[in-house]
């Protein structure tokens, strides 16, 4: 008759670990892992930024247009350096402002000549934004594009660039999948990428 295990051998095996070599690999397997997946993982980041960004300028002109439609009166959208009291015009300015004054001087919550306003670009945010029109952008009552004063912007169409400080863009060789918002004299509003070809519908040339 076979002798029977001892508890002591049940035992011995039930609290048996990892082994300090089996740990290393299992760290080692986690580490390259980690490194690989890094660099894709701060793009995503990144690019996420500069598409929250892009939204959010996109809204702030959307909603310029359809105020000025629903007044029957010129509205602009301002790029501002922020959304207090010492708010001032800046064409890469991280908030918008949208307003029926010209200029907007003051953009705390007691001007009424301001609808809404909004951030773009988060204090933690490494996008950027690069416009035209001294980062005024004016709407007719009909919804189309109209010249302002204080600064003084021409009838032409405009474009916001969104990019990153963080890295260089696909249409320049890099890897970030920085965007554009082209507004044109009749008021049509979009984002396009500029690293898509033509016939996309994210193109930025027809």
């Amino acid at each position: 008759m076979p002798a029977r295990p001892s508890p002591r051998s049940h035992l011995a095996i039930a609290q048996r670990g990892v082994s300090l070599i089996e740990l290393l690999v299992g760290i080692a397997i986690i580490v390259i892992a980690v490194a690989l997946g890094a660099p894709s993982f701060t793009e995503w980041i990144y690019n996420s930024q500069i598409r929250s960004t892009a939204e959010s300028v996109q809204n702030g002109l959307q909603s310029a247009r359809s105020e000025a439609v629903r007044r029957n009166t010129p509205v602009r959208m301002q790029l501002t350096t922020s959304l207090d009291d010492s708010c001032a015009i800046a064409t890469a300015g991280p908030n918008w402002v949208v307003s029926t004054a010209s200029p907007v001087s003051k953009c705390g919550s007691g001007n009424t000549d301001i609808s809404q306003m909004g951030q773009s670009v988060s204090g933690r945010a490494s996008a950027t934004i690069d416009s035209g029109h001294a980062g005024v952008f004016g709407f007719s009552g009909l919804g189309r594009m109209t010249t302002t004063t204080s600064p003084d912007t021409k009838l032409e169409d405009a474009v916001i660039n969104i990019q990153s400080s963080k890295g260089t863009c696909a249409a320049d060789g890099g890897n970030l999948r920085c965007l554009r918002i082209l507004v044109s004299a009749g008021g049509q509003i979009r984002m396009c990428d500029p690293k898509r070809g033509s016939g996309d519908p994210m193109a930025c040339i027809p």
